[in-house]
């Protein structure tokens, strides 16, 4: 099979790559190891998306914002930052962003399947996006002149580009010989949805206790008893995750009413539990020879900026226009001037926030005595800067 590209991953950035780019003239194939039901009908995976504002202005120009269900869009109007048991918080309001929310919560598996739907509309006018589910890539190769995906099944496609979008762990990545920096915490969150008696008020919190780390999603309330509901997410070292995850719902419940000490009230579970490990992956390289990376095979974060999904976006933005650029320039889509600015631009985006990343989840759970007074200090003086304030809700925005 010959196309222009190839895109090997069919999770939320690749479909929304495939999306940006229909319609531009292109014929694109698409390769994902999960069946078409599994794509089309993806199920809940207790990952909610902090999504920016202008990572929302982009699901509008693809038209997947207005496939999710409004009230499966819960508006994120706060974030709280806690350490330790002390009452006291880091606030970061929407007032200091110059909008009436600083971003939206919405859970991945319906970000999937709107991206989904989106793609299948415009595959439908333009008839340029062939998927190919159920199946699996075992070589990718490249030279001056084309690329080439070879599958399990001994079928070969050519392109004059291939983009890896299938997770951090990306074996597209590693088949053209690109490192990456791998750090593993350690550390597993798991997530699901409880309701709770106390309001949230739609601000998320982040609160670094003493060897452990809570998340508090908000949520719109819980359609059948308008009760209120967010997502917990709780990481702990692997081990004591799996402990927790495999109580009964009863005693699950009241063991995270204690670990927020109380502060929500009542809880009670909503959802199935999931665990994920936490590792961040950044490679030594986004682009080689007639391939690029873009989502999580370009930048895996930790989740406690929230960035992840929000950074696979801007990598489509910014590789999708140098692509449809270059093509209506008659230029070749695949040629090293063209996947260098992309390169550029991305590591430039997305470094910084990696590495102060990298440098606040090391701060925040290291527990010896002067951590702690260093945390609490860093949050006191941080409460009292307007800029600094300023500059997270910015960033929280997009």
């Amino acid at each position: 099979m010959q196309a222009d590209i190839v895109i090997v991953g069919a999770g939320p950035v690749g479909l929304c790559l495939a999306r940006a780019l229909s319609g531009a003239g292109l014929k694109i194939a698409m390769v994902e190891q999960q069946s078409l039901a599994d794509i089309g009908e993806p199920q809940f995976d207790g990952r909610e998306i902090a999504l920016t504002q202008k990572s929302v202005r982009m699901m509008r120009r693809f038209g997947l914002w207005d496939l999710i269900d409004p009230h499966a869009r819960a508006p994120l109007r706060s974030a709280r930052v806690f350490n330790g048991p002390s009452p006291g918080a880091l606030e970061i309001g929407h007032d200091l962003s110059g909008h009436t929310e600083l971003g939206w919560l919405v859970s991945n598996h319906l970000i999937r399947k709107a991206a989904y739907e989106a793609l299948l509309q415009s595959t439908a006018e333009h008839g340029d996006v062939t998927l190919l589910a159920a199946r699996k890539v075992s070589a990718v190769k490249a030279d001056d002149a084309l690329a080439s995906v070879t599958l399990e099944s001994g079928e070969t496609l050519s392109a004059k580009l291939i983009v890896a979008a299938d997770s951090r762990f990306s074996s597209t990545r590693k088949m053209m010989g690109i490192a990456a920096n791998l750090h593993d915490f350690g550390r597993a969150m798991l997530v699901c949805r409880m309701t709770h008696e106390a309001p949230h008020e739609h601000a998320a919190w982040e609160w670094f206790g003493y060897g452990q780390t809570l998340a508090l999603l908000p949520m719109n309330a819980e359609r059948s008893t308008n009760a209120h509901q967010s997502s917990v997410v709780l990481t702990l070292p692997v081990g004591q995750v799996n402990e927790v995850a495999a109580l009964e719902p009863e005693a699950f419940a009241r063991h995270i009413e204690d670990r927020f000490m109380h502060r929500l009230g009542a809880m009670t579970l909503a959802s199935t539990r999931h665990v994920y490990p936490l590792v961040a992956v950044y490679p030594e390289r986004f682009v080689g020879k007639r391939f690029a990376a873009v989502g999580d095979a370009a930048v895996g974060m930790h989740p406690v900026t929230a960035h992840g999904f929000n950074f696979g976006l801007l990598g489509v933005e910014n590789l999708g226009k140098r692509i449809i650029d270059a093509h209506k320039s008659g230029f070749d889509i695949g040629a090293p001037s063209v996947l260098q600015g992309y390169e550029t631009q991305h590591r430039r985006a997305t470094k910084p926030l990696y590495l102060a990343t990298r440098f606040i989840t090391d701060v925040y759970t290291n527990n010896t005595a002067p951590a702690k007074l260093a945390r609490d200090f860093m949050l006191r003086a941080a409460s009292k800067l307007m800029p600094f304030k300023k500059a997270i809700a910015a960033s929280l925005t997009g």
